[in-house]
């Protein structure tokens, strides 16, 4: 593969991903040859506390990953999905925290799931909470069904 110095290329032509966040722009090199580049904004490093008390790098993929493999079939599309994961990182960031806990965005997770899709809400909540019984689903259906604060 051609390697290409950005800075002697010029911009043929620029637009918007559909993610909202990324910018995709066609070049051409001095010579003619032509490649496109992707620019988004980077977001600082987030570390993730887990519930044994060890640390990671929050890692959107894994977000991604976990969501479509426990609810994913429960949306009409992928990208209602990726609209989704886009929300809840968004949430992550706005905590402003360096730091934040696995409880923290499982709980985005489900905020966002309750007002999406309620079977895909209570199979997340089911694995996230680890339910062992099915008194464990009807509290958590009862509480699925209390009215909002803004009803």
């Amino acid at each position: 593969m051609a390697k290409y110095n950005i800075g002697d290329s010029r911009v043929i032509e620029s637009r918007e991903v559909s993610d909202g966040v990324t910018i995709r722009r066609r070049r051409e090199s001095p010579d003619g040859k032509r490649f496109t580049t992707y620019e988004r904004v980077e977001k600082p490093n987030l570390a993730v506390i887990k519930k044994d008390g060890s640390r990671e790098l929050f890692d959107r993929e894994k977000l991604a990953n976990a969501i479509k493999r426990s609810v994913g079939k429960f949306f009409a599309s992928e990208v209602e999905v990726e609209e989704m994961i886009n929300e809840i990182e968004d949430a992550l960031y706005a905590i402003g925290e360096n730091e934040i806990t696995s409880k923290q965005i499982g709980d985005k997770v489900l905020d966002e799931l309750a007002e999406r899709n309620e079977v895909a809400y209570v199979r997340f909540a089911s694995v996230y909470h680890e339910f062992k019984t099915l008194d464990d689903f009807v509290k958590i259906l009862e509480h699925s069904r209390k009215p909002k604060k803004s009803e």
